[in-house]
């Protein structure tokens, strides 16, 4: 059912791609969608302050077992997004999730096909996959 919802998805954002059909066109508004995200966090701490970034060094223990390492690891996100940021935030990810599938169809990619790939990546791999 799932792999359905994905491919109706990406036929919907195919048929509804019309003026920017060229990859760097697509790019270009990938790019330009990531960057909106990136504002919309930082007006969340900034204009709102509904989420604080309370920023310092990560401190690991040196003899911490990689099972218990990501207990120790911080976000440095302090607070929830309010209703309206995170409104925001939603229809920004959801513009870029748009762009990353133009860019896949452009590229004859399947999107539902590279999430099992990495999903089936993270599963075999586990933690030991972290970037």
């Amino acid at each position: 059912m799932k792999d359905i919802i994905f491919d109706d998805f990406q036929n919907a954002v195919n048929e509804s791609l019309l003026r920017h059909k060229s990859i760097l066109d697509i790019l270009s508004k990938l790019n330009e969608s990531e960057a909106r995200i990136n504002r919309a966090v930082a007006k969340s701490v900034t204009n709102c302050g509904c989420v604080k970034i309370s920023a310092e060094k990560q401190e690991r223990p040196e003899d911490i077992e990689i099972e218990a390492l990501g207990k120790c690891l911080k976000t440095h996100l302090d607070g929830e997004l309010c209703e309206n940021c995170r409104e925001v935030l939603e229809r920004e990810i959801g513009n870029n999730l748009f762009y990353l599938t133009s860019l896949c169809n452009v590229l004859d990619l399947n999107l539902y096909d590279i999430l099992l790939k990495e999903y089936d990546k993270i599963s075999t791999l586990g933690k030991y996959s972290f970037r």
